[in-house]
């Protein structure tokens, strides 16, 4: 047996990676647990606290070593709603168990791979007592001083519009050194992004988050450069519920994970949200997800009518696209019975709908309707079954406003439900997804970004669009699928194509994005008129663009400067690279899965207008790319 751990002494050890880059000490001082990270003989993290304090065990001092359990961890699955459809996960395991002078046992399971940590703590029942309040969780990251961070803060609770924050729409701050003050002053949201100087990076997230437990951030940064675990303030969902996690004994924690590395391959390609986790139940059906239109990104909520979602069905039917999304305030403006003649005319056309639904019972103050269908058990189940027997596809369910474990459970209640009726399921002000692709199989992803209503809603959101995705794919949707709503054609932002916030990138960065976001369900902001604005391959890309992946590779890039990255689709590649910079960014790179071959290269001409060309790649999948600021370039497999 390969050895997964170095004794330091009886109570001491060192986790390695198989390829034993990646070296996690586990160590007791003065009674209290804690670890530290290496990753080539670096230092990622310093001495770092573990532990926790419930209501009924104090396990944050006065530990002692009992026992460890070692394991080769070796997974293989498929989960086609991720950056990789098929996964190999090989990771070490030890399994280390401590206790209190009283006898109260604490277990933490560490998973390293070659490039990711993952640790939980499992709790056990002690005598008669089978429950506890977690209090405080002393989880912490210390990083060196030289380490710059890239992190959004949390928003403090019943804030912004309607008063519907924390919605994980708040925007990032890059390279900024630790320990700078958020915001808001009540810590950052997962994930968070970490550049230890010449030591590497790290990306900190968590995952495993269900109905269990609630969803964590991370605390404000120590001049130090310690943040903790840090649970939901207690003023989020106006105040219901509670902010502390309850669970049984024996019962255990969520997954913090760290992935490291010395470049940002690692960070962008890793799976390790997915990779320790398990599907929670069967689906009821084989979902299939693809793309959607939307008429309320452009022409809002004055689109929500009969005749403009006949429209926009139309639309998605001359796209090839297997979806639509009809959006909020149907149930007044359009009507039950007309939404069954929508969905009917729909699948006349093979389109399926999804509905629009307002989560909130009494958490928010945001108007629109439906209201208090997806709340509770009873109504949700009588809407779920409405849905089914008219033949709709999903849903969308918008504001939640909060991380508590209240919270989770409803999350989940709401999948749960919705697979017994065949719907898929996505979230709008929301939180975080946190493993759910592989926990839930009707989920199709989460919005919790400052997405692209925003480019409607403000001239600032498109003047930082650019640098925006160029931090998406090593941050928020490295952990998680990313509804962001991308590629809006428009030049001006409003139904006509003359008003309102103008497009400062170029139509092939907005074709980018559809690689560069990842997420099962697109719900892409084209419009009709975009059909004849546009020289013809534009659109036909957009056609022929899958949601799907089954293979992603970083290939270059620096978080909000720019991005080249590659996905596969069966046998087609794709690789998109986008410029957030206000020079022209010209690029040698290395693509290995175009050696040797013809591709369709999209660009854009000096004057930004788009442009479609065949290129030959050397046998060596040497290219240099060209990108305008705001700009982009994709190459693409020829068929």
């Amino acid at each position: 047996m390969t050895c997964l751990f170095q004794h330091i002494s009886a109570n001491d050890f060192i986790i390695v990676s198989p390829d034993r880059n990646l070296q996690v000490m586990i160590f007791l001082k003065e009674g209290a647990l804690n670890y530290n990270v290496s990753y080539k003989g670096k230092a990622i993290l310093e001495d770092s606290p573990l532990g926790m304090v419930t209501n009924v065990s104090d396990f944050s001092r006065d530990l002692v070593f009992v026992e460890k359990k070692e394991q080769v961890v070796n997974k293989t699955y498929n989960e086609p709603k991720i950056k990789q459809s098929h996964v190999e996960y090989r990771a070490n395991e030890v399994v280390a168990t401590y206790q209190t002078p009283q006898g109260e046992k604490i277990t933490i399971t560490f998973h390293v791979g070659n490039n990711d940590i993952a640790f939980k703590y499992t709790l056990a029942q002690n005598g008669e007592t089978a429950r506890c309040i977690v209090e405080k969780e002393l989880t912490g990251f210390k990083f060196p001083q030289q380490t710059t961070t890239f992190l959004t803060p949390q928003a403090t609770p019943m804030i912004g519009w309607m008063r519907t924050k924390p919605s994980y729409e708040e925007e990032y701050v890059p390279d900024e050194p630790v320990g700078t003050p958020s915001k808001y002053g009540v810590g950052y949201t997962f994930p968070g992004l970490f550049h230890v100087g010449d030591n590497g990076w790290a990306l900190v997230s968590e995952t495993g988050v269900g109905s269990l437990y609630c969803g964590s951030k991370l605390s404000e940064g120590s001049k130090e450069g310690l943040y903790t675990i840090a649970f939901p303030e207690e003023g989020e969902n106006n105040g219901i519920g509670s902010a502390f996690p309850a669970i049984p004994l024996p019962g255990e924690t969520p997954w913090r994970t760290i992935t490291v590395g010395d470049n940002l391959k690692p960070i962008v390609e890793t799976t390790i949200a997915f990779d320790v986790v398990e599907p929670l139940y069967a689906p009821s059906m084989d979902y299939q997800f693809g793309r959607s239109t939307w008429s309320w990104l452009l022409w809002q909520d004055g689109s929500i009518n009969y005749e403009d979602q006949k429209t926009f069905i139309d639309l998605s039917a001359e796209l090839g696209y297997e979806l639509v999304l009809i959006d909020n305030w149907w149930d007044s403006r359009i009507g039950r019975e007309k939404i069954k003649e929508l969905a009917q005319y729909a699948a006349s056309k093979n389109v399926g709908i999804c509905l629009w639904y307002n989560s909130n019972g009494s958490w928010s103050d945001a108007p629109q309707g439906p209201k208090n269908r997806m709340n509770t058990s009873v109504s949700r189940k009588k809407e779920m079954a409405w849905l089914k027997s008219i033949g709709a596809k999903g849903i969308k369910v918008d504001f939640f406003g909060g991380d508590k474990q209240e919270t989770m459970k409803l999350y989940e209640d709401i999948l749960s439900d919705a697979n017994d009726y065949g719907l898929a399921v996505i979230f709008h002000g929301c939180t975080l997804p946190r493993g759910w692709e592989r926990m839930y199989p009707n989920f199709a992803g989460s919005e919790a970004v400052l997405a692209s209503e925003n480019l409607i809603f403000t001239q600032h959101a498109n003047g930082t669009e650019a640098y925006n995705a160029t931090l998406h794919p090593f941050i928020r949707n490295s952990v998680a699928s990313m509804d962001f709503g991308p590629v809006l054609l428009n030049k001006r932002h409003n139904r006509n194509n003359d008003g309102g916030t103008e497009r400062k990138t170029t139509e092939i960065f907005q074709l980018a994005t559809a690689v560069l976001f990842q997420t099962p369900v697109q719900n892409f902001g084209i419009t009709p008129n975009n059909l004849t604005e546009f020289p013809s391959f534009v659109i036909d890309f957009m056609k022929d663009i899958p949601t799907l992946w089954d293979e992603t590779v970083f290939i270059d890039g620096y978080p909000g400067k720019y991005v080249v990255l590659a996905r596969r689709h069966g046998k087609q590649w794709y690789v998109a690279a986008i410029n957030a910079e206000k020079e022209t960014r010209r690029l040698k790179v290395k693509l290995p899965m175009f050696s040797d071959t013809k591709v369709d290269k999209y660009s854009d001409k000096k004057d930004r207008s788009p442009q479609l060309e065949q290129v030959n790649i050397k046998k060596t999948g040497e290219i240099i790319l060209e990108m305008e600021p705001g700009g982009g370039v994709i190459l693409k497999t020829i068929r």
